[in-house]
């Protein structure tokens, strides 16, 4: 291990620190904390700070940087740069240097030589001093200069910040008052850029309001996340140590803190009793309705300063249509390529060397199209003019979710273009029409544009150094989705993983029952929470209509709301009663540790058959479910309380496997593996995907296609139709020439 200690840093960045003109101490420059603050300590990747891939530097960009964020109820006391490195071994030769900047104050230079093994690594510390709320990390190749001008230098020379490179951080925790207008501080930070972990705490009498007001809150904290991930932790009667969320009614008790009576739904946030420096946020309400409108009003945010408490006024809940998912993209009209970037983003590329332009965005996962249908994208582009440019080689190329997709000339490609562009005349292509074919189009889609400059031999390398150089992709570019239709056979476990669907066909899951045990655990109110901000991160809205169900009803009002709701469900193995009931009218049985798969019928069997579906591996299943004592994972199935409904069931071995479902779901490989009907996830072989049930259509079709389509779907079953009538319509037709042979050759039978 390589390490560079800066011991001198210190002193020069507080010469040249812009906010302070004469020198000062470490401590001074440190915020002044209570003597009762809490020390944390976090690391931030790379990866974290946008660069899942690394960062590279190569050809003419060997210079690049990052910008990063820190929470501002954070002051950095101890800070260490891990660095790992990959040097080509060109670049290594060449005896190069790569020299280190933190917010424009240098932190010094690495050795890019050779080593053993695939990565460089080296540790620095840095004066916390340094480390702000938004900061940049810029790397910088010493002697790079007269490398930009080989033409092989992107290829052959190049350092790689590996992802896993990172700021070792540890610091204090501030204590920002009991105001309502930091909201969602101190709970979650926007300016923190690593994943969210936010305690909910209800009384020891769990009630459905207060479970459905938890997962609004929670859904709305998934889309501030976002890309930096949530997670929760539930406590059922016990106060959080840090920061939490307390929900509940007038005057009952959490921990030993009595929730404060008030005929009005309340907000209120006061000082953890363990550590006043944490703060607790306590959301009141006397019934459903009123707790329900206590966590939209905190939802909207806008206190005034200086606000402790607020009695709730009624509120206005919208409500969604279907498919109006603002994290969606439209499929009503075609959609610019400029409402689908960030605002950060643009739509032009600078330099010869430089990333690719991203484009990303979700879609529906039920989006259907017929056999030889496509989605339009129109791509306009715009090359730079300059005459140094090998027109024949340079290309603009585009990929989709990592499948190529084509190379765009710089020039028009026929014949008589190239006649005229040899003549002198205009014959540059600046537009293409590009088919998708459906099976491209995911839930999560990236786009990635790459303009392939490739200068002349003799150009000077001046040109190669010049950033004023421009490419650009037209704003008015856009891609196609309205004549798809929303129609898909279900279940598909994959559509969950990916979008929270069906449930998310509202956003705002007004036609989704979240259904617990009737005694749930922790653990499974942890991950109630945990699918809420899910939902919330797929679509960008908040589950305002989600109702919560404890236990299997019996009747009333609650199997009525069952009937026109899809349910999906959270529970253990250990629930033995609430399981049994739940998979009674399923394909699943419950066992006491582990899951079985009901042995179809003779009819079922028969009737699968007939209609095509021969793909059902049921025993396979069971006997996978039975080899596994430690597992979680998911199952579907029709609804029992309405054949056009479905029912997604979470569940465990055990609360601690059920626990581990969130990191699961954060996994790329494990999320492309859930399909199916049934999906289980063990430590040992990861995710086993199966189809077991019956699936059903689902989505909009006009009745003439719906034929069609369930003709294709069904042909099995045509074929013998076709066999049974060709059959009755031979034996008519052969009885009826029987009849008139006889009357032929025997007329004086018939007078």
């Amino acid at each position: 291990m390589k390490r560079l200690t800066l011991l001198t840093l210190l002193a020069s960045a507080l010469v040249t620190a812009p906010l302070h003109s004469e020198p000062t101490s470490v401590d001074a420059l440190l915020p002044a904390v209570s003597a009762f603050a809490p020390s944390r300590v976090e690391s931030v990747s790379l990866a974290q700070m946008g660069q899942p891939q690394g960062l590279t530097l190569s050809g003419g960009q060997f210079q690049g940087g990052v910008d990063f964020t820190l929470p501002v109820d954070q002051v950095v006391t101890n800070a260490r740069l891990a660095l790992n490195l990959k040097i080509s071994p060109a670049l290594a030769a060449a005896n190069a240097t790569l020299q280190l900047m933190l917010n424009g104050q240098p932190l010094g230079t690495v050795p890019l030589s050779a080593v053993e093994g695939d990565a460089a690594r080296y540790q620095l510390d840095v004066p916390a001093a340094l480390m702000v709320s938004s900061n940049n990390l810029s790397f910088k190749i010493n002697g790079g200069d007269a490398a930009q001008c080989q033409r092989d230098a992107d290829t052959k020379r190049y350092v790689t910040i590996l992802p896993d490179s990172r700021f070792e951080l540890e610091g204090q925790q501030l204590d920002i008052g009991a105001d309502l207008s930091h909201f969602p501080r101190p709970f979650f930070d926007s300016m923190q850029m690593t994943p969210a972990a936010i305690a909910i705490a209800f009384s020891a009498k769990l009630s459905p309001d207060a479970l459905s007001a938890g997962a609004l809150i929670a859904s709305w904290l998934g889309i501030q996340a976002d890309y930096r991930g949530v997670a929760f932790a539930a406590y059922h009667d016990r106060l959080p140590e840090k920061n939490g969320i307390l929900i509940g009614h007038p005057g009952e008790q959490i921990g030993g803190l009595m929730l404060p009576q008030s005929q009005q739904p309340l907000l209120k946030i006061i000082d953890n009793p363990a550590n006043p420096v944490y703060k607790l946020l306590l959301v009141v309400g006397k019934d459903d309705e009123a707790l329900r409108a206590a966590a939209w009003r905190l939802t909207r945010g806008e206190f005034n300063a200086q606000t402790a408490a607020t009695e709730v006024a009624a509120q206005t809940l919208p409500l969604s249509q279907p498919y109006d998912a603002p994290r969606w993209i439209a499929t009503d009209r075609p959609v610019m390529l400029s409402e689908l970037i960030r605002k950060d983003q643009n739509l032009t590329a600078t330099g010869i060397w430089h990333p690719s332009l991203q484009v990303a965005f979700r879609a529906a996962p039920d989006l259907f199209l017929w056999d030889g249908e496509t989605i339009p994208l129109h791509i306009g582009y715009r090359f730079p003019t300059e005459n140094w440019i090998d027109e024949e080689r340079s290309w603009l190329s585009m990929t989709l979710n990592n499948t190529f997709l084509h190379n765009l000339p710089v020039n028009k490609q026929g014949a008589l273009e190239k006649l005229w562009h040899k003549l002198g005349g205009d014959a540059r292509q600046e537009q293409f029409d590009m088919p998708l074919e459906p099976y491209m189009i995911y839930g999560d889609n990236q786009l990635s544009l790459y303009f392939n400059i490739v200068p002349k031999t003799d150009a000077p390398c001046s040109t190669l150094l010049n950033n004023n150089i421009k490419s650009r992709i037209d704003e008015h570019s856009w891609i196609d989705l309205s004549h798809t239709r929303h129609f898909a056979l279900l279940p598909n476990l994959s559509y969950f993983v990916g979008a929270s669907f069906p449930f998310t066909r509202l956003a705002d899951y007004a036609e989704t029952v979240l259904m617990l045990p009737p005694a749930p655990s922790e653990t499974q109110l942890a991950t109630l929470l945990d699918m809420a901000a899910r939902a919330g991160n797929a679509t960008g809205t908040a589950l305002t209509h989600n109702r919560v169900l404890l236990g299997m009803p019996s009747g009333g009002e609650a199997r009525e709301l069952l009937e026109k709701r899809d349910v999906l469900a959270i529970s253990g193995m250990d629930q033995h009663e609430f399981n049994r009931a739940l998979l009674a009218d399923s394909p699943f049985t419950a066992h006491d540790s582990t899951l079985g798969v009901r042995k179809p019928s003779a009819w079922q069997k028969a009737q699968r058959w007939m209609t095509g579906d021969w793909a059902a591996d049921g025993l396979e299943a069971d006997r996978y479910f039975s080899s596994n004592e430690a597992w979680r994972g998911f199952v579907s199935f029709r609804s029992p309380w309405s054949s056009k409904r479905l029912v997604v069931l979470a569940l465990g071995s055990s609360d601690a496997q059920l626990a581990q479902l969130h990191d699961d779901l954060s996994s790329a490989t494990i999320n492309a593996g859930i399909r199916g009907d049934a999906a289980i996830i063990t430590d040992e072989n990861g995710v086993r995907s199966f189809r077991v049930g019956e699936q059903f259509p689902s989505g909009e079709m006009p009745p003439q296609m719906m034929i069609i389509w369930y003709a294709n779907q069904h042909s099995a079953l045509l074929a013998l139709l076709g066999l049974l009538l060709g059959a009755l319509v031979g034996g008519l037709l052969y009885r009826t020439l029987k009849q008139r042979e006889r009357k032929r050759l025997n007329p004086e039978k018939q007078k």
